[in-house]
């Protein structure tokens, strides 16, 4: 069904302390930070503004989702990407510009893939949870099933999805410097 990755939604758990010192739920529900756009849906789960943090620091996320982390710092996400079949240049430019990652694609081409080419100045470990993906760089792809981890150092790639399902993926982005 086209359009299905945009009603993807995580719930979060977040656990701490209660007044006693004794460990607790501190809160249960759906992620308050999340984009549905044409080109991906992505619900914001952690961010921390530096590393290392302090155990019990706050969640940093402001209400908007940003594609960066902080300098020095981490941002978890969850994300679903439609098949390709659904796949639009400018859409899926337009969805980064929402994500304020507008410089992840400046002056790109489209891909062979049929994604658009993008880069961040950071490392992101991505895990797939469901679905079917590709990671393609400018030289190759591999196709990442449910459990497959890609460790992205920063270069230009594109995500392809060649079935007609959404793929999600759990990505934990940290910053980087070139």
């Amino acid at each position: 069904m086209p359009g299905e990755h945009l009603n993807a939604q995580s719930r979060l758990i977040v656990t701490g302390l209660d007044d006693n010192g004794k460990s607790t739920i501190v809160s249960d529900g759906n992620t308050e930070v999340r984009v549905a756009t044409p080109g991906f849906t992505v619900m914001e789960l952690w961010q921390f503004d530096s590393i290392p943090n302090h155990i019990l620091a706050p969640n940093t996320l402001g209400d908007q989702p940003v594609i960066d982390p902080p300098a020095n710092g981490l941002t978890v996400r969850i994300a679903s990407f439609p098949p390709d079949s659904e796949f639009d240049a400018a859409a899926y430019a337009e969805s980064l510009d929402a994500f304020h990652g507008g410089d992840s694609h400046d002056g790109a081409e489209e891909g062979q893939a049929g994604g658009l080419w993008h880069e961040t100045d950071t490392v992101d470990v991505v895990t797939l949870l469901s679905g079917e993906l590709y990671a393609v760089t400018e030289t190759g792809e591999t196709k990442m099933l449910p459990g497959d981890t890609i460790v992205n150092r920063g270069i230009k790639h594109i995500w392809s999805n060649k079935t007609d399902q959404p793929a999600v993926v759990l990505a934990c982005m940290v910053s980087a410097s070139r």
